[in-house]
């Protein structure tokens, strides 16, 4: 899900809509619960909470619609062989996919392997049928006084201008 990423869009300004395939983790969310410790976290949910910038669902695809930034964040466990399992990835990025109607800006969050990235945007031109364009952002964390973001190319720096508005842009 990324609560503290996500919490910390809402609180830049963005609509954020937090998805997880765990149903118990989202109503408790929902009911104002905070699965989670981080220092000031819970007050910052309730706040954006109330201002309507943050929700919580388990259903990607009714609600992904609407959001212009979808915060991609899945687990890679390890297969019996070591490799990483990427399907829950490849499931999230089908169901954007599935989602699109207009312009987003995918962020990958998780500590993933590298080209994980080249892989969500492969399977997203796959399955999208609305053939929209999309970013793909790397996204590692987000710390006291620092947002991090990442693309490969020269449009990084006005990706992560839609991301965060406020925090400054360094290459």
């Amino acid at each position: 899900m990324g609560l503290v990423t996500g919490t910390c869009f809402a609180e830049v300004g963005h609509r954020v809509i937090c998805v997880d395939n765990d149903e118990a983790k989202v109503k408790t969310l929902q009911a104002g619960g905070i699965p989670i410790y981080e220092p000031g976290l819970e007050e910052m949910v309730k706040k954006n909470v109330d201002a309507g910038r943050l929700s919580f669902t388990s259903q990607h695809r009714r609600r992904g619609q609407k959001l212009g930034r979808h915060l991609h964040r899945r687990a890679t466990p390890p297969q019996p062989d070591g490799s990483v399992d990427l399907s829950f990835i490849e499931r999230v990025a089908r169901d954007i996919a599935s989602a699109m109607t207009e312009y987003k800006i995918i962020v990958d969050k998780s500590t993933v392997p590298v080209q994980t990235g080249d892989k969500v945007a492969e399977t997203i031109k796959r399955y999208c049928k609305n053939k929209v364009e999309f970013d793909v952002v790397s996204k590692p964390g987000i710390s006291a006084g620092r947002f991090c973001c990442g693309r490969p190319d020269e449009a990084g720096p006005d990706c992560h201008r839609r991301c965060a508005p406020s925090a400054p842009c360094r290459r």
